[in-house]
């Protein structure tokens, strides 16, 4: 055994001075802009290619710096106003403040809830979200709720988007300003594929880049981890990035607050 150990000496030594690259082996954690408590690889598309990223926070964020974020890059910020037809999110009134006096463009989103009609969400979100010409477009959040406590109820496809049709077009009717779809990889195969193609999506992909899980959607945000950590806020953050470079990014925004 020991005439074993100094035969493989010199191979081990080798081996021991190679980094990986030298080795031809790549990492397994995609650079990122931010930290990340459990970053994921996406490989040569990751999302730190992107010009622009932002966040999305509801109450669970707490206290938020919002200059800290300015001052990071941030470039926008989505905030949950409402959910279902009687939950306002305790947080948003001074997100919604914080972010605009921070200069962080920033817009308000809806949690649809499945057990209450589409009209009656539509005017609960309207009753609590401004209207203010300065904003981003307002988001629908449609997705499945595994945690639901109160509502079990999976409707059928078509329903769901005569559903989501009714809350689009009373919101666009409000605010002048056609919404975004936020959704993830499940629902959007089960329900969305193939529909709302007149419509800017914003998508979730965790583990991998929206272009491969995504069929037939052209996509404008990305939500590639939900565990990101940004100056201005303790603990796990969402984030995002926009499609376009920093040019594109300009020009859709001057069109969406105008």
């Amino acid at each position: 055994m020991h005439h074993i150990f100094l035969a493989l000496t010199p191979l081990l030594m080798l081996l021991m001075s190679c980094t990986t690259s030298d080795l031809g082996i790549e990492s397994q954690v995609s650079p990122s802009r931010y930290g990340d408590a459990d970053p994921q690889y996406f490989g040569s598309s990751h999302p730190a290619k992107h010009a622009i990223h932002g966040i999305d926070v509801s109450k669970w964020q707490g206290d938020i710096n919002w200059n800290k974020l300015r001052r990071a890059d941030i470039a926008f910020a989505f905030i949950k106003s409402t959910e279902g037809g009687d939950h306002r999110d305790d947080r948003f009134t001074q997100y919604w403040h914080g972010a605009k006096r921070a200069g962080i463009p920033r817009g308000a989103y809806h949690f649809f809830y499945f057990c209450r009609p589409a009209k009656e969400q539509a005017a609960w979100f309207i009753r609590n979200t401004p209207k203010d010409r300065s904003a981003l477009p307002p988001v629908l959040d449609i997705e499945w709720n595994h945690q639901s406590k109160t509502c079990k109820k999976r409707p059928d496809p078509a329903k769901i988007r005569r559903e989501m049709q009714i809350f689009l077009d009373i919101v666009q009717a409000h605010y002048g300003k056609r919404p975004l779809i936020y959704t993830t990889v499940d629902f959007h195969e089960q329900n969305l594929e193939g529909h709302f193609g007149n419509y800017q999506f914003w998508v979730r992909s965790v583990a991998d880049h929206p272009d491969n899980v995504y069929r037939r959607r052209d996509w404008h945000f990305w939500q590639y981890t939900g565990t990101g950590r940004v100056p201005g806020i303790d603990g796990n953050t969402d984030i995002n990035v926009f499609a376009g470079s920093q040019k594109q990014w300009k020009e859709w925004l001057a069109n969406a607050t105008r």
